[in-house]
């Protein structure tokens, strides 16, 4: 019998991501310090007024991802020196922000020229940060932007606007909270970052393994069964882990080779693996960082924007594990065997405690509690598992180990009488107990290696969290978002379809250069508003933005979650992006039918809604879209139990097409259809038996 196929656990110590010698400890322990300056914060261990934060969270940016991309890169001594010297200004833009916090406050609108050097310093920083991490496009955009704030008044209407001295923009810019430090970047140095550190925390404590195991127990022996193990691992994954790349380059090192291993071309592979990947941005509980950005900047509670996300994230992976089924039929392709296969029972077993932080998450989320509390909250809760588990070891097998953990929940639970202090208490004395214990200091150097590796997983959120606060600052003081919202509010008075193809491209073209965060925050500011005036309501229209600022990651020529896929895959990121989108086609009705029937997003409203009820709505619209993603994946793949011809192929997607809009007429046609397919499909079979 051979070994239960198991994905591997590897514990990557800081030598692997920072290097070695004395500059990788330095970067090391610059990336320990500027978690451990989150933490406190966060938690209130240390108060400091917002703007206060917010630069020195950009300033540690800075200081940490500039030598790490030189010193990574390998590049000359004269550029790791020029690298030191950006890092070296942003430290000393965030000391400035934090020592003439009160002058610049009583001087607001009147900048001195320290105060104009400084803003320049830092507009510097950002933009080189933002070009050396994740290239030119982002940085070209949001240049577009500043130069529209300096010398939009020069060009014609209706783009131009009233002028400001460049004194007033850099001002604008740099100090106060609509430029670099805005709401991204606030939402970065709090919430993000917070999460980050809670996936980095389950991922080390041995999460990927169990969500792994679940999955190849219950599906891997199904048709196709690696790449069906691969969407719904990476889905599981998406709840802990906010960030696409990071998943495929986790769960991606295990579920791409086995996909190979049983039959899938490496560009499939890849392409499985990114597109489930990306959708773990909108899956709940631990969303991507837009979600945390879209509650900020609608000002509504975090698990408004969970409940909207999901259905249609249910719906995305389920669109997903379907186009990978109708494939794997399509190609023959076989599931594993029962003997390659971890039991899911035995795995959740023994791994249950686990799940623990994730629940509590997940309960302190719906029940009216900050993301901040609760983010805090989980990742305390994890912290203590770890080290409650290394602790426990030196206890006697039996009854006292039963103690242990009994007192542990107790004391765990004393948080929602007590306060976050009685935990604080409880991992001081865990820390402690396995500093002085036999193998406890092993897992000290877990935890530490964790908190390096969560801040440089969040160096990249960051740093577009801080440049993208330049497009908001120029939304806000030039209004030039109202210029480009009138234009699709005017296309949308003659087809709200339209106006929503419209965004839909814009989203894609954004995203074949910059990433989901600037994707979105630029479109938002300019269709979110547009959208709602032809009647769409407000987190629908977001939730659309979002979407497709997710799938346009998948969209070639800058896919960043098939680039990040190809060297596991060992394929052309490019071929790769080709089979996502494919992967992901049955998945782009899913938002349209939102905007057409917002019950799909468990929102109020709508004609359907009001004609039949809510709940009748809600069960309504889902049937009606997973008939459209059926029909749309085997239209896209070809296959549905046996080869469909392109007269099949076509009437599955205008029967599709037909289903998206909400309206009496265009439903009743759309059945029609999808019956007449179904009938097609059934007679067709029907010949090839006899």
């Amino acid at each position: 019998m051979s070994n239960p196929v198991s994905p591997p656990s590897p514990q990557e110590g800081h030598e692997l991501s920072f290097g070695a010698g004395p500059i990788g400890r330095l970067l090391f322990w610059i990336a320990v310090i500027f978690s451990v300056f989150q933490i406190v914060t966060a938690a209130h261990l240390v108060d400091l007024s917002s703007q206060v934060t917010r630069a020195l969270h950009v300033g540690f940016l800075t200081l940490l991802a500039f030598p790490l991309i030189a010193y990574g890169r390998s590049m000359s001594a004269p550029l790791r020196a020029l690298a030191w010297a950006f890092a070296l200004a942003g430290v000393a833009v965030a000391l400035y922000q934090w020592w003439e916090y009160q002058p610049l406050i009583l001087r607001a609108g009147r900048p001195l020229t320290q105060d104009i050097v400084v803003g320049v310093v830092a507009l510097v920083v950002v933009f080189a940060a933002a070009w050396t991490m994740m290239g030119f496009a982002l940085p070209l955009i949001a240049g577009m932007f500043l130069a529209y704030c300096l010398f939009g008044e020069y060009l014609p209407a209706p783009l131009n606007h009233r002028g400001y001295d460049f004194s007033q923009v850099i001002d604008h810019m740099a100090y106060g909270t609509e430029g670099i430090y805005g709401i991204p970047t606030y939402v970065s140095s709090t919430y993000i970052f917070l999460f980050i550190l809670f996936g980095s925390f389950l991922e080390r404590a041995g999460m990927i393994r169990l969500f792994t195991d679940v999955a190849l127990g219950l599906f891997g022996q199904r048709q196709g069964g690696a790449a069906k193990v691969a969407v719904v691992s990476s889905g599981l994954m998406g709840t802990i882990s906010g960030s696409g790349v990071a998943n495929v380059v986790t769960t991606g090192q295990f579920t791409i080779p086995l996909m190979k291993k049983f039959g899938y071309r490496p560009a499939f592979a890849g392409g499985v693996e990114a597109t489930a990947s990306m959708g773990g941005q909108i899956m709940p509980p631990v969303m991507g960082a837009v979600a945390f950005i879209m509650a900020e900047t609608l000002d509504v509670a975090y698990v408004e924007v969970v409940k909207a996300a999901l259905i249609p994230a249910m719906l995305y992976f389920a669109s997903a594990f379907w186009m990978v089924h109708l494939e794997a039929g399509r190609h023959g392709l076989r599931g594993l065997t029962k003997e390659e296969l971890p039991s899911a029972r035995k795995a959740i077993r023994e791994n249950w405690m686990l799940l623990v932080p994730l629940g509590v998450l997940v309960y302190l989320l719906f029940g009216g509690y900050t993301p901040l509390f609760a983010g805090t909250i989980g990742l305390g809760l994890t912290v203590l598992l770890i080290l409650g588990g290394s602790a426990v070891l030196n206890l006697p097998a039996g009854a006292m180990r039963v103690v242990f953990w009994m007192c542990l929940g107790l004391v765990a639970a004393g948080f929602l009488q007590f306060g976050i202090n009685v935990l604080i208490a409880a991992l001081v004395a865990l820390v402690l107990w396995c500093a002085l214990s036999r193998g406890g200091r092993a897992t000290l150097i877990l935890c530490r290696d964790s908190l390096a590796e969560g801040a440089k997983t969040a160096l990249p959120v960051g740093v577009a969290c801080a440049l993208v606060g330049i497009i908001i600052g120029t939304m806000t003081l030039t209004g030039a978002a109202n210029t480009f919202g009138q234009f699709i509010v005017a296309v949308g008075q003659s087809s709200l379809l339209l106006s929503l193809i419209l965004t839909m491209f814009t989203c894609i073209l954004l995203g074949m250069g910059i990433p989901t965060i600037p994707n979105y925050i630029i479109t938002s500011s300019i269709a979110g508003p547009a959208l709602l005036e032809l009647g769409v309501p407000l987190i629908v229209s977001h939730m659309f933005v979002f979407y497709f600022g997710i799938l346009a990651d998948l969209t070639p020529p800058v896919a960043l979650a098939c680039f990040a896929a190809a060297p596991i895959a060992k394929e052309s990121g490019l071929k790769i992006s080709i089979e996502a989108i494919k992967v992901a086609a049955a998945g782009f009705v899913i938002p349209f039918m939102a905007v057409y029937t917002p019950a799909l997003m468990l929102q109020a409203g709508g004609p359907l809604a009001e004609a039949i009820g809510y709940w009748p709505a809600v069960a309504y619209i889902v049937f009606k879209t997973i008939l459209c993603i059926g029909m749309w994946g085997a239209a896209v793949i070809g296959w549905l139990g046996q080869p469909l011809g392109w007269p099949l192929r076509i009437l599955g997607v205008v029967a599709a097409a037909t289903l998206i809009a909400a309206l009496p007429a265009t439903d009743e046609i759309g059945f029609a259809l999808a019956a007449l397919f179904v009938g097609g499909v059934v007679l067709t079979r029907r010949r090839v038996v006899a």
